[in-house]
């Protein structure tokens, strides 16, 4: 698995957690999604909320991978063509608040249910809390984690909308930079 960027595409890495975090993003949210329609006191209820909380630990730790292969993989590939500047300053926005999102809601889910008191388990395993317990504290931070989870829903689809208005109105090389696959993001715009 090659770690480094080319001129033309993401590393195999870069590509293979980019879609990973999708992936793992949506089977986060749908955990949370799926519980309210379980019966209240049902085992499916009940077992989804730990499995949300490990999954969501699990996005800290991919995040965590992704800005150190990020690191190491060297210089973004280009876009081609460029995008005009005020592109570049919006998209570079856009990866810090989806990179500050993927931290956050995980520390902020870890410090929720250690303000409540609440074991902390990680697919079973007990992992130490983050604060001490505070009733006080958890509820608004309960509530900060609801309202970015309802922003995240935004985030993500304006993500998957602008690389598709690369692709597909701009036809640059945007999208095939992080697709998966060999050869795919090689393509030069008249070879399409």
């Amino acid at each position: 698995m090659s770690w480094k960027n080319t001129p033309q595409r993401y590393s195999t890495a870069l590509v293979t957690l980019h879609w990973l975090m999708l992936i793992l993003l949506v089977v986060v949210y749908a955990c949370m999604e799926l519980r309210g329609f379980a019966p209240r006191g049902s085992a499916l209820r009940t077992g989804l909320k730990p499995l949300h909380f490990s999954l969501g630990l699990c996005v800290l730790a991919l995040v965590l991978l992704r800005l150190a292969a990020r690191w190491t993989a060297g210089a973004a590939p280009l876009i081609d063509p460029p995008m005009p500047p005020w592109q570049e300053r919006l998209a570079r926005l856009m990866v810090l608040a989806l990179y500050a999102f993927m931290i956050a809601m995980p520390v902020l889910g870890w410090l929720a249910l250690s303000a409540d008191g609440k074991s902390i388990l990680f697919f079973g395993l007990a992992i130490p809390a983050l604060i001490a317990p505070d009733s006080n504290l958890a509820h608004p931070l309960e509530d900060i984690h609801a309202a970015l989870a309802t922003i995240g829903y935004f985030l993500i689809g304006f993500h998957a909308a602008a690389g598709l208005y690369h692709h597909y109105v701009r036809k640059d090389n945007t999208l095939r930079r992080m697709v998966p696959g060999t050869g795919r993001g090689t393509a030069t715009r008249g070879s399409r």
